[in-house]
């Protein structure tokens, strides 16, 4: 691949990001204040946050290979959880996370042991 095209596409991917949790963030803030400066003081943080969240995510995926997988079911299982309770059902505020540990923990778990195997087939 080249590495050019692989910089224009994590600018691209950021922006996208960007662009998402500041109309989510500035929908979700109205619910606490309607104050503009505090608004935009807390989207500016949350941006700057979730942007050097990914920065240092992407390197981390790409060391562990199916930590990605993990973080996918993760999110499939918070959001079956979150459908459900729409539904009226009720689960324990610690579900969500303990389910993320436990996956993530996993997926890093086969991850590693899928480097170790790499490292000792290619010697």
């Amino acid at each position: 691949m080249n590495p050019a095209m692989s910089a224009w596409s994590k600018i691209l991917y950021l922006e996208v990001l960007d662009a998402s949790f500041s109309i989510d963030g500035v929908i979700g803030a109205f619910a606490f204040t309607i104050s503009a400066p505090l608004i935009l003081l807390g989207n500016g943080l949350g941006a700057l946050v979730v942007r050097e969240f990914t920065i240092r995510g992407i390197d981390l995926i790409t060391k562990y290979q199916y930590l990605k997988n993990g973080a996918m079911y993760a999110i499939g299982v918070l959001g079956t959880i979150m459908i459900l309770e729409s539904f009226g059902l009720e689960f324990p505020f610690w579900l969500a996370p303990l389910n993320m540990f436990i996956l993530l923990g996993i997926f890093l778990f086969l991850s590693i042991r899928a480097k170790k195997a790499y490292k000792k087939s290619s010697v």
